[in-house]
């Protein structure tokens, strides 16, 4: 598969493609006669799954510690790590999407009469007084 079709199937740009393995976040691809990639089910795995994780917000930095530590096989407990601490954070962040979220729809529900109290204020702001 060219770069042209691996950046259709797996919805990265080519560009992104390049970049992953130039920062040797994806397996080095071979290359044809004509020095165009190919790519093989195996960098497409390794697409998927670095893909995955920067939906989760990875940082580059540490992508490149978790590949790292896939690649020597070590430390499987540190690379385990490095996931719940991404999962931890995306949680977090969802918190606080919910959290968001429930105030918008707060603010939708009581939009009419909030909305109603502000203008009735207005009015009687600008009404004279008798004292």
């Amino acid at each position: 598969m060219n770069i042209d079709e691996a950046s259709k199937e797996m919805q990265v740009s080519k560009s992104t493609l390049r970049y992953w393995e130039s920062a040797e976040l994806i397996p080095k691809v071979a290359k044809n006669k004509s020095g165009y990639r190919v790519y093989s089910e195996k960098e497409l795995n390794w697409i998927f799954y670095i893909k995955c994780l920067r939906k989760a917000g990875m940082p580059i930095g540490k992508l490149r510690e978790f590949v790292n530590l896939y690649r020597s096989s070590s430390n499987k407990s540190k690379r385990k790590n490095l996931l719940i601490e991404q999962k931890n954070t995306l949680l977090k962040q969802k918190r606080e999407v919910e959290k968001t979220l429930n105030y918008l729809s707060y603010k939708i529900d009581n939009f009419d009469t909030h909305m109603l109290n502000y203008e009735n204020e207005k009015l009687a702001y600008k009404q004279k007084i008798k004292i």
